[in-house]
C-alpha cells in the first residue's frame, strides 16, 4: 500500500472512530438526561443540546482545505449557539430548576474536535476567534448543570482540553507548511535547473545550427552535396531543440503538469563520445577525447555536471575560437576526484565572461560549486583556451 493510500486509511479511521465516539455520547446523555417527569422547556433543551451535538459532525468529519473561510465562520455560529443554549439553560436554573444529568458530553467531544480543525484548517485570520469561540463554549458546558466548585472544575478541564486540541492543530499545521515550503523550494530548485538546461542544451544545438548554416552558404556553388549534407544536420539540431524546449518550458509554466513527452534522463560523462562525435561533424577542428580511469558509477550529479562542461567547453570553442585546429578533451578519475578539462589551440583573444553576461558558464559555475567542486576558464599556458573543472567524488557520494 502506497504512502498516500495508508494516510487515507488513517483518516477514515479516525473518522469512523470519531463518528462511534459521538453516537456512543449521544446516547449516555439520552440515557442519563431524559426521565419521564421532565418538563416541556427541559424536554425542547435537550433536544437543542443533541441537536448542536450533531451539528459538530459536518464540521470536524470532512477532509477541508487549508485556508478555508467557511469552516471558521460555521464554528463561530456554532459556538454562538452553544453559549447562547448554555445561558438559557443558566437562566431556566435561575428559576429554581436546576438541569439534571449530563451537560453534554457529546457536545463537548464534538467542539474540542471542532477547535482542532479549526486550527488545522481554518484560514489564518478567522482561525483563531473561532477556535477561542469555540473553546469558550467547551469550558461553559459543564455550566449547565451546575456552578458548584466540581462542575467549575470540569469547566477548566474542557479549557485544558480545547488548548491540547488547539495546540496539535497548530503543530500539525505548522509542520504541514514547512513541508510545503520545502516542496515550493525543490521545485524552485528544479525550475532554475531547467531554465539552465535550456540554456545549455539549446545554446549548444543554436550555435551548431548557425555555424552549419554559414559553412553551407560559403560551399553551396563549389560542393551542393556537403549543402544537402548539412541541411539535414541543421533539420536534426532543430528538432531536437525544439523537442527540448517544448519539454522544458512547459515544466517551467506548470512543474505540476507532465510534459508532453517524457523528459530523457540527462546525459552524463559516458555519453561524452557522441557529443564530440556531433562537434566534429560540424566544427572545423577535430576534438579527441582522453579518458584516464573508469567512469562507471559515478554518482549523478557529478556525471551530467561534467559532461555539461565538455559541453559549454565545446560550444564556446565554436562561438569564439574558429581558427582553432584541434581540440582536447579530458576526463580523468581519481579515487576522491574527477578531473575534466577541454582546451583548444585557438589564436583568437578571449577575455572572461563578466558578471551578468556569459550565463552558459556562469550558471555552470553555480552547478559546480554546488557540489563542492571548482572550475576556472582562461588562456592557456601554450595559447588558446583551458577550461578546467575538477568534482570531488567523496563529497558528492556522501551527500
Amino acid at each position: 500500500m502506497s504512502a498516500p493510500d495508508l494516510r487515507r486509511l488513517w483518516v477514515r479511521l479516525a473518522q469512523a472512530a470519531g463518528l462511534v465516539t459521538i453516537g456512543l455520547l449521544t446516547l449516555f446523555d439520552l440515557r442519563f438526561s431524559a426521565s419521564g417527569s421532565m418538563s416541556t422547556a427541559a424536554l425542547l433543551l435537550l433536544l437543542v443540546r443533541l441537536g448542536l451535538a450533531v451539528a459538530t459532525v459536518p464540521l470536524w468529519l470532512p477532509v477541508h482545505r487549508l485556508g478555508s473561510r467557511r469552516l471558521p465562520l460555521a464554528a463561530l455560529a456554532l459556538a454562538t449557539a452553544s453559549l447562547a443554549v448554555t445561558a438559557a439553560i443558566r437562566v431556566v436554573a435561575h428559576n429554581s430548576y436546576v438541569l439534571g444529568g449530563s451537560w453534554g458530553l457529546a457536545e463537548s467531544a464534538g467542539l474540542l474536535a471542532v477547535v482542532f480543525v479549526v486550527t488545522r484548517w481554518g484560514a489564518s485570520r478567522l482561525a483563531p476567534w473561532a477556535a477561542v469561540a469555540a473553546g469558550l463554549a467547551v469550558a461553559a458546558l459543564p455550566l449547565r448543570s451546575g456552578t458548584d466548585s466540581l462542575f467549575v472544575i470540569f469547566g477548566l478541564l474542557q479549557v485544558l482540553a480545547a488548548a491540547g486540541a488547539a495546540g496539535v492543530g497548530l503543530y500539525l499545521r505548522t509542520i504541514a507548511a514547512g513541508r510545503e515550503r520545502a516542496i515550493a523550494l525543490v521545485r524552485a530548485e528544479q525550475r532554475a535547473e531547467f531554465a539552465r538546461d535550456l540554456h545549455d542544451f539549446i545554446a549548444h544545438h543554436v550555435t551548431g545550427i548557425v555555424v552549419q548554416a554559414q559553412g553551407a552558404r560559403f560551399v553551396a556553388e563549389r560542393d551542393p552535396q556537403r549543402v544537402i549534407v548539412a541541411l539535414e544536420q541543421i533539420e536534426r539540431a532543430g528538432a531536437e531543440t525544439m523537442a527540448s524546449m517544448r519539454r522544458m518550458v512547459g515544466i517551467l509554466r506548470n512543474p505540476d503538469a507532465p510534459p508532453e513527452a517524457p523528459l530523457a534522463p540527462l546525459a552524463g560523462v559516458t555519453d561524452l563520445a557522441p557529443l564530440l562525435t556531433g562537434f566534429n561533424g560540424t566544427a572545423s577542428a577535430p576534438a579527441r577525447l582522453h579518458v584516464d580511469g573508469d567512469l562507471d558509477g559515478l554518482p549523478v550529479e557529478v556525471s551530467t555536471s561534467a559532461y555539461r562542461v565538455v559541453m559549454e567547453g565545446l560550444t564556446n570553442t565554436r562561438q569564439h575560437a574558429p581558427d582553432a585546429r584541434s581540440v582536447d578533451v579530458a576526463v580523468r578519475r581519481t579515487p576522491d576526484w574527477l578531473l575534466v578539462r577541454v582546451a583548444d589551440d585557438g589564436a583568437s583573444g578571449r577575455t572572461a565572461p563578466a558578471r551578468g553576461h556569459g550565463f552558459g558558464l556562469i550558471g555552470l559555475t553555480e552547478r559546480v560549486r554546488a557540489l563542492g567542486g571548482t572550475i576556472t576558464a582562461g588562456p592557456g599556458v601554450a595559447g588558446g583556451w583551458v577550461l578546467d573543472a575538477a568534482f570531488p567524488l567523496r563529497t558528492a557520494v556522501s551527500r
